[in-house]
């Protein structure tokens, strides 16, 4: 039995199929696996915590839990500070989601928001999807992403380094290998859809519909699944633009320097 200690979280709520097939499928390896989720699909909300209202924490089984109208990184700070009250896990996976987080998902998803926050926290973190919804068998790709687990496990990852892991959504004779790659474009065509509700009132819901048909840039994670290879991205969680620094020092500060701010 391995002592390896993993918390598991995931956006889709504690209900979903992503999460309970890899959950399965960590403990059946014998990993220790504390996992703390959702109460409800909450796609969309990113690295948002709730300050506005308390939680609560329902516990399931001695090792499964949910948090009662929480987000995804509620998730990972309330797993650790206190139901793991501080004892830091080996790795913190965000997952298997049931949809893709591919280019500019990772802005708006929960999944990797989750995966953040583990970073923010000082945990190897990372985040799995497929690219697609449409997945038949997550235990599947539990057991595909397994190798990279293993292996963050191994090796740790860079400070302020977190994963984010595209798996395509092929027979498995069909994937290729692995891609360390780029954050490419989203794998949607985003759409506003307007109703009118019985009482006459409009009403709207923002959404879009998968598209892996289009063309991205060479080496993105885009790229990578849509080929047949699972894909790696390493985020970092410092987003400054480092490589324009000196440019905007010498533009802006230039241009600014005409306003009598001071």
């Amino acid at each position: 039995m391995s002592e390896k200690l993993i918390l598991l979280v995931n956006d889709d709520g504690y209900r979903s199929e992503g999460i309970l097939a890899i959950r399965e499928f960590l403990k059946e390896k014998g990993f220790n696996v504390v996992t703390v989720a959702p109460d409800r699909n909450m796609s969309g909300s990113s690295h948002s915590l709730t300050f506005t209202r308390p939680l609560r924490i329902i516990k399931l089984e001695d090792d499964f839990y949910y948090i009662e109208d929480g987000t995804p990184a509620d998730c990972v700070h309330l797993g650790y500070f206190v139901i793991l009250k501080k004892k830091k896990p080996d790795i913190l996976i965000s997952g298997i989601n049931t949809g893709p987080n591919l280019g500019s998902d990772i802005f708006y998803s929960g999944t990797v928001g989750a995966a953040r926050e583990g970073r923010f926290l000082g945990f190897s973190s990372v985040a799995i999807s497929p690219s697609s919804s449409n997945v038949k068998d997550y235990k599947r790709l539990a057991k595909l992403v397994y190798p990279i687990i293993e292996t963050v496990l191994k090796k740790g990852l860079p400070e302020k380094v977190f994963f984010n892991i595209s798996i395509p959504v092929i027979p498995e004779k069909d994937i290729k290998g692995i891609k360390i790659t780029k954050q490419g474009r989203g794998a949607y065509e985003e759409e506003v859809k307007e109703y009118i509700s019985p009482s006459g009132y409009k009403y709207y819901w923002i959404g879009g519909r998968e598209n892996l048909g289009g063309v991205c840039d060479e080496n993105s994670d885009y790229t990578a699944v849509k080929n047949g290879y699972i894909s790696i991205t390493p985020i970092t969680t410092d987003l400054t633009a480092y490589s324009y620094m000196e440019d905007i020092k010498k533009d802006y500060l230039k241009e600014l320097e005409n306003f009598n701010y001071f």
